[in-house]
C-alpha cells in the first residue's frame, strides 16, 4: 500500500522539476559553438598538466606507467586531423621509448611541463586512455 504522504512528496517533486527545467535548458543554450583547436605540427610545443596512470600490458599483464598530457584542444596534422572529434584532440599520451624517459617524467607527475612534439597521431588501439599518441618528445626546460 501506498504511504498518505505520498501525494505530497509527489507534488513537491512536481513542483521542483517546472522550477528547475527552464534553468537547465536556459544554461544549455547560451553554450557557444565549439571550434577546432589550434593546429599542432612537428616541432611544436604542447605544455599541460602531467597524469600518470598504471596499466596493464606487456606479457605478464604487469602494471606499467602510462603518462598523460591534458591540454587544450589542438588538432593534429593530416591525415588525423581532429581524430574524430568536434575541437581535437585533449588529452595526449606520452610513449616512453627507455626508463630514462620513465624516470624523467616521474618526478613532474601533477605539474605543468611543456615538451617538444616530434611524432603525433591519433589514438587506435582500445586499450589507450587517451585522445591522441605523441610517440616521439622530448622535455623543454622552462625559463
Amino acid at each position: 500500500m501506498t504511504k498518505r504522504r505520498f501525494g505530497k512528496r509527489l507534488a513537491v517533486v512536481a513542483t521542483m522539476m517546472t522550477l528547475v527545467t527552464p534553468a537547465v535548458s536556459a544554461q544549455q543554450g547560451d553554450v557557444p559553438p565549439s571550434k577546432p583547436g589550434k593546429p599542432i605540427n612537428t616541432g611544436d610545443v604542447l605544455s599541460g598538466e602531467l597524469n600518470a596512470m598504471k596499466v596493464r600490458g606487456g606479457k605478464n599483464g604487469k602494471h606499467v606507467a602510462t603518462y598523460q598530457i591534458t591540454s587544450e584542444p589542438r588538432r593534429l596534422p593530416a591525415p588525423s586531423g581532429l581524430c574524430n572529434l568536434e575541437t581535437g584532440p585533449e588529452t595526449f599520451q606520452l610513449v616512453t621509448s627507455s626508463d630514462a624517459q620513465a624516470a624523467q617524467l616521474k618526478s613532474f607527475v601533477g605539474k605543468e611541463i611543456s615538451v617538444k612534439v616530434d611524432e603525433v597521431a591519433c589514438a587506435s588501439d582500445p586499450g589507450q586512455m587517451s585522445e591522441a599518441v605523441i610517440t616521439k618528445w622530448s622535455l623543454v626546460k622552462k625559463q
